[in-house]
């Protein structure tokens, strides 16, 4: 790469990494280019980006961003997983696939600018995808009028049957 290239390349990831609601920094080393096309694979399905970027670039890139939490952790061997939308599935896919392929290690990460440890990774990893939690989050707000709205009919109802029992009782 020339000089004007390397202008170019950092410019258009820190836009990525501005965009960005989730950096995650791995050491691929020992990984062969298989395993890490295979890795791309798995990452694309949860619309995540995968690219192995050297450390001077990445540094120089994540400036101003919410990526630069992270410096220390680019060291080495380091690849980035972006993600634009839910973290938990691009966890749960490094997670899976550091199990599968142990030369993987995550080295951590930031989400929404915060810095995460790779434990912390592994925690997030075993959390529910997000359209889990907001359909959880959706059924307990539903839950809520309607166990309302039957106590109120049963109160109605039960009014009701007493109405009915007056009515018979002054009809005898």
């Amino acid at each position: 790469m020339n000089k004007q290239e390397k202008e170019e390349f950092v410019a258009d990831l820190h836009d990525r990494l501005e965009k960005a609601q989730g950096v995650f920094v791995v050491d691929y080393q020992g990984l062969n280019v298989e395993a890490i096309n295979k890795l791309r694979r798995e990452l694309r399905k949860e619309a995540v980006e995968f690219k192995v970027v050297k450390n001077r670039l990445l540094k120089l890139a994540s400036q101003s961003t919410d990526t630069a939490l992270i410096q220390d952790q680019m060291q080495g061997a380091t690849a980035i997983a972006v993600t634009y939308d839910d973290v938990i599935g691009p966890a749960k896919v490094l997670i899976d696939f550091a199990k599968d392929f142990k030369q993987l290690k995550i080295k951590g990460g930031q989400i929404s600018g915060k810095v995460v440890d790779g434990d912390s990774i592994k925690r997030l990893a075993v959390l529910p995808s997000k359209e889990v939690l907001l359909a959880r989050t959706l059924s307990a707000m539903q839950a809520a009028p309607t166990s309302f709205v039957r106590v109120l009919s049963g109160v109605i109802g039960k009014f009701m049957n007493v109405l009915q029992a007056i009515e018979q009782k002054k009809s005898e």
